[in-house]
């Protein structure tokens, strides 16, 4: 299975739940089939393309309501039509709330992020374009060892006051094999 696990920044923050209010200023992706990241800016999106349309599955957090909407907002094709695994998605079925990424991260895998989504947002107005995308990366790196534990044992953890709690996740539908990925709108 070749996976795209991949994270947006955005340029801008809304007091509105949806995505497409927004305009992303920095993505970043890790491709399982040539075990890279890839990292661009808003203007760079089309670098990404050929990376998704290879993909068997995109992963991310929180992926399914916030990332994927907004960057079909640039994509020429649809990228729902390509098998998602949301990790927030698992999380909240499991346990029936949210949480953040890195209080599962640093629960699960010992990772953090660098920063968080605001101080990007700050960052790309200051004109800070590579501590975004190195933000934006270190989101993708922290997403990636969590999904692999995931995968691997079934679980993740996450710290409630002093206490480390267990969330099983149902990672059965993360292997059910589907129809191509491809959308077929790049010609390449």
């Amino acid at each position: 299975m070749r996976y795209i696990v991949f994270d947006l920044e955005t340029q801008n923050t809304v007091f509105s739940n949806n995505p497409l209010d927004l305009d992303i200023s920095v993505a970043s992706a890790y491709d399982s089939g040539t075990d890279t990241y890839t990292t661009v800016t808003v203007d760079e999106l089309a670098t990404l393309w050929p990376i998704f349309e290879h993909a068997d599955v995109l992963v991310g957090y929180n992926s399914d309501h916030f990332d994927i909407p907004l960057l079909n907002k640039y994509y020429p094709g649809d990228l729902t039509q390509i098998k998602s695994i949301d990790l927030l998605a698992d999380i909240r079925a499991s346990l029936g709330k949210r949480l953040r990424l890195d209080s599962v991260a640093q629960a699960t895998v010992g990772a953090k992020k660098s920063a968080n989504g605001l101080q990007a947002v700050r960052w790309w107005h200051e004109g800070k374009i590579d501590e975004v995308k190195k933000y934006c990366e270190q989101d993708v790196k922290v997403t990636k060892k969590v999904f692999e534990f995931a995968r691997e044992h079934g679980k993740v953890f996450y710290k409630d006051g002093h206490k480390k709690r267990e969330i099983p996740i149902d990672t059965s539908h993360w292997v059910k094999e589907e129809d191509a990925a491809l959308t077929h709108s790049l010609p390449f």
